[in-house]
Order: C-alpha cells, then sequence, then structure tokens
C-alpha cells in the first residue's frame, strides 16, 4: 500500500498513517497538500491521508477546495491526539532560545506558551517533522522548533518544554482519500461528506439543514468555503452521521431539488477517539509531561 502524506519522517502525518494503514504502509513523503492529491490522482500512491481540521486551530479551508477539484473519495478518517512539544538541540536552554520554527498550525495550537515569549521570532515552514529534521542536520544554536515526540526521538532532540498546546484536548482529523472509480464501498457506513450550494437567496441554507435533521441525521459539521468567480457566494462542506445507511438514501432523494449543486464525496466510517500504543507524549523521548 502506497500512502501519500503531507510531511515528512517525524511528522504527526506519519503516525496518523501508520495508525490506519498499518506499519508495513509505504509511505509518500509530499511537501504540499496538492502534491499529495495529484500523486493519488495520477497512480504514484493508493490513497492519501490529508489532515482536514484541528481542534484547537480550526479547519484548513484549502484542503476544501482540494476536495472539490480532485476526483478522489473519502473512505475513511482518524482522530489523532496532537502533543506538541518545544524540542531544540541537546543542552539548550529557554534562555538560548532566539527563534521557533514549525508548521503555522503547530505555531497557532501554541499560541499562548509562545505568546510568553515575546521576543522569539515565530518561522512557519512546510512541516512539522522537517522542521525537527532540518535542526538536527544544521545544528543551528539559538533556533526551536514546534513539533512532536516521535520528531524528538527520530533526530535526537531534547524535549526544551514539554505540551505547550493551547489545551490538553488538541486532535487533529485526517481524511483517507482513493481513486473514486476503484474505491470499495466502505462496509457498514456511519458517515457521509457532502458538497453542496444552494441558490443564493434568503432561507434556502436553513431549509436544507432542516431537512437534514428531519430526516434523523447529525449534523457534525458544516464549513462553507467561496466559490470561485463568484464573489460573496458561498459552497457547503456537510458531514453527516447516522445510524442506518438507509436514512442517508433518503435524505440523497430529496437533498437535489433543494441544491442548485450535490457531490457525495464519501461515505465511510467514523473515526474512533479511543487511542492505544501511540507515541503522544515527552517520555518516549525522555522528557516528562
Amino acid at each position: 500500500m502506497r500512502v501519500a502524506i503531507q510531511g515528512f519522517q517525524g511528522s504527526f502525518h506519519q503516525v496518523a498513517a501508520h495508525q490506519y494503514f498499518g506499519a508495513a504502509a509505504a509511505l509518500n513523503f509530499c511537501a504540499t497538500f496538492g502534491e499529495v492529491v495529484a500523486q493519488v490522482a495520477d497512480g504514484r500512491a493508493d490513497a492519501a491521508l490529508m489532515a482536514m481540521e484541528n481542534s484547537l486551530a480550526g479547519s484548513i479551508l484549502p484542503n476544501y477546495l482540494l476536495l472539490e477539484r480532485a476526483d478522489l473519495t473519502i473512505t475513511g478518517e482518524v482522530y489523532l491526539p496532537i502533543y506538541q512539544h518545544l524540542l531544540a538541540l541537546p543542552g539548550t536552554t529557554l534562555a538560548d532560545v532566539q527563534a521557533v520554527h514549525s508548521h503555522p498550525m503547530a505555531l497557532r495550537q501554541c499560541g499562548d506558551f509562545l505568546a510568553q515569549h515575546p521576543r522569539w521570532q515565530l518561522v512557519e515552514t512546510e512541516d512539522t517533522g522537517l522542521s525537527a529534521q532540518l535542526l538536527a542536520e544544521r545544528q543551528t544554536p539559538g533556533v526551536a522548533v514546534v513539533a512532536g515526540a516521535q520528531a524528538a526521538a527520530a533526530f535526537g532532540l531534547q524535549v526544551l518544554a514539554p505540551a505547550i498546546h493551547d489545551d490538553p484536548h488538541n486532535y487533529t482529523r485526517f481524511l483517507m482519500l482513493e481513486r473514486a472509480p476503484e474505491a470499495q464501498p466502505v462496509a457498514a457506513p456511519d458517515k457521509a461528506s457532502l458538497y453542496f450550494y444552494t441558490s443564493h437567496a434568503p432561507g434556502c441554507l436553513a431549509q436544507v439543514l432542516t431537512l437534514v435533521a428531519s430526516h434523523g441525521l447529525n449534523l457534525s459539521k458544516l464549513q462553507s468555503c467561496p466559490r470561485p468567480s463568484q464573489p460573496w457566494h458561498y459552497g457547503f462542506h456537510a458531514d453527516v452521521e447516522f445510524d442506518n445507511p438507509a436514512l442517508l438514501e433518503a435524505l440523497l432523494q430529496e437533498l437535489p431539488s433543494m441544491t442548485e449543486e450535490l457531490r457525495v464525496l464519501g461515505v465511510y466510517q467514523r473515526g474512533s477517539m479511543e487511542f492505544e500504543g501511540l507515541v503522544t507524549n515527552s517520555k518516549a523521548s525522555g522528557g516528562s509531561m
């Protein structure tokens, strides 16, 4: 199984991919989410794992646009607890730090801690794991990175400050993507992701939401996204949960009459919020929580 992920060794994408696909999965490391989608679309990868939202930093809006444009289908999801640590070269102290490098979403998750150190320069990078790798390779004094314990263990960095994220309940949701023509139906699905837009008139969106509720489905996510070339017009990504697939089928029979476009992006099983055996805390790299 070849799985495309955004990020490199030591990234949270790597942890989530191995959790979902198993340790034997071969990972294609990609610098951007666009490359992740492209690798699946052209056959270089069999599937992709792509982060969509974080419980602290919010949605990754460009990835919703990628879902709209790609001929891929969602086949699963995984929720990963995210423990962000401040990592540095061995022997570094907090007083030595001058700059902190990491992915912008990781920096946002640690805003309260970083605000306590206003003299630190915050440098946005393309990946948490790659930031850790480059620090280990370049041995740059005065630089720290925000990343997980798996990055500290992989590159021999010390945990200078453990668990610096703003809230202990910090999770990222990842979606599994496959080429639509080749994806097999998921057994016992209980969740679906939809994309739609309605007439730009009062009450149209409310009618859709009322219909979802009337069919007994739980709306677990609603994300608006701008429609290209149509200023101030929006499409909507909706995640709905159900106990019986027949509820979804009944909804999909009626929704087309209320929308100008409707796409089913995937029907799959909900991700579990129970985790075992994950490298999530600083004990794995010699620190303490």
